[in-house]
């Protein structure tokens, strides 16, 4: 049986959460290994709704669960979000959670300062999410981030400290902000050491044991490949990378230990936030396209921009992050349109391309060429086979894996986890 790797083929927001909760019911372990608590995951359980943004979405359902060693991980939101599900009747202890030990903690620090910086950039703003991700790893990649394990330590604290303190308070001040307080931060951190500390464990040994045992781990990713720091649309990026190959040295299972690859995308586009966006429609039929599929974001609530399936940008998130198969998540959605359109490349200045170049610029001036196909009048909500679904409705998802050159694993037809069509078994291959 293979390990299976879940990431976002577009802008993030394509539901990954149903898919994972799909998955994860037949997972021995789900796995986060990059991003924070950014992420936004909507599961629907029975009658029952759960908004999870940094917990694996395993643990809704009681799956030994990781937050791996590529997380950045605030603490607080941690113990939030776990009395928060405990609240709904989830309990989640050290016993079904384990997080890495060497994770990059999130500190208020760094929240203070995304703010800032977004607040001072003007029309250069990115879109942050404000809650520290991007500082979090500036830190890490520098060398001075304090991590879980240190919270163990915290008597012999005070050299990473000075090193982090010397760091922010020359930011700060260049923003007309007071130095940080060193003893109030000290004091935060033993406040929520005694409760996040038993959750830290070499997660790695557990991962490679698991996968010793012929276990099932599911990794799960965040945002999504147009997102990823190195391959996005840079810089309205998130800070960490989300394509495929995050998932090893986020987690510590080696490469050839993530196993298949699904690609989660919508029947169309959406983005949240500033950024390129090709297909946008700033019309009636984006307005109706987030109407129906009820577009707003899970962590921020913020509008979602919406336009048609890009097939350019899917088929490029395939090539980079090697996936193997994509689950088309909200075909109901295109319910109802007499003609749907999809983006089969661009033209800039003139010159056709087959991908997104890599400049801000030249990202935000090319122009779709768009292909029209059949529209269905017949509702898809529910389907549950192939022969559910009208013809026309088939002939997209089929156009649709010519187009971006992998095949379709799931089709997804509701935010129910049942309204599934299985095509072909991630942990079969």
């Amino acid at each position: 049986m293979a390990n299976v790797a879940v990431i976002g083929a577009q802008w993030g927001d394509e539901g990954k959460g149903k898919i994972v909760d799909w998955l994860a019911e037949r997972a021995d372990m789900v796995v986060r290994f990059q991003g924070g608590h950014n992420a936004g995951h909507t599961l629907v359980v029975g009658d029952k709704v759960y908004k999870l943004s940094l917990l694996p979405s395993g643990i809704v359902r009681g799956t030994p669960s990781v937050i791996g060693n590529g997380v950045v991980l605030d603490p607080w939101h941690l113990r939030d979000e776990i009395a928060r599900l405990g609240e709904q009747g989830v309990a989640v202890s050290p016993d079904v959670l384990r997080v890495a030990d060497t994770c990059p903690l999130i500190l208020p620090l760094h929240r203070d300062l995304d703010g800032l910086r977004e607040d001072a950039s003007g029309a250069g703003k990115i879109g942050t999410t404000r809650r520290g991700i991007g500082p979090a790893y500036e830190d890490k990649v520098g060398r001075r981030a304090i991590r879980l394990c240190d919270l163990a330590h915290l008597d012999s604290l005070e050299p990473q400290l000075d090193r982090l303190l010397a760091h922010h308070d020359a930011l700060r001040a260049g923003f007309g902000q007071p130095p940080i307080d060193r003893a109030g931060l000290l004091a935060e951190l033993r406040d929520i050491a005694g409760f996040v500390l038993p959750f830290a464990k070499p997660v790695w040994r557990d991962l490679n044991a698991a996968r010793a045992a012929g276990k099932r781990i599911l990794f799960e990713g965040a945002q999504g490949v147009l997102l990823d720091v190195d391959h996005g649309t840079y810089p309205f990026v998130t800070s960490s990378n989300t394509v495929a190959g995050a998932a090893a040295a986020g987690s510590g299972i080696g490469p050839s230990g993530v196993g298949f690859v699904l690609g989660i995308a919508k029947a169309y586009t959406t983005r949240v936030g500033s950024g390129p966006f090709p297909t946008e429609l700033d019309d009636s039929t984006g307005e109706r396209l987030g109407e129906r599929g009820r577009e707003f974001g899970t962590v921020t609530g913020r509008k979602r921009r919406c336009g048609w399936f890009d097939a350019v940008l899917v088929r490029q998130s395939a090539a980079v992050s090697g996936i193997t198969g994509i689950a088309l998540t909200k075909l109901d959605v295109l319910d109802g349109f007499d003609e749907i359109q999809i983006c089969t490349g661009y033209r800039l200045r003139g010159e056709v391309l087959d991908y997104l170049p890599a400049h801000a610029a030249d990202q935000a001036a090319v122009e779709p060429i768009y292909e029209t196909v059949e529209g269905w009048s017949q509702s898809t909500a529910g389907a549950r086979s192939w022969a559910d679904l009208p013809a026309p409705a088939i002939k997209y998802i089929r156009r649709v894996e010519e187009l971006i050159r992998c095949p379709v694993a799931l089709v997804s037809t509701s935010p129910e986890r049942e309204d599934t069509i299985l095509v072909r078994d991630p942990f079969a291959d």
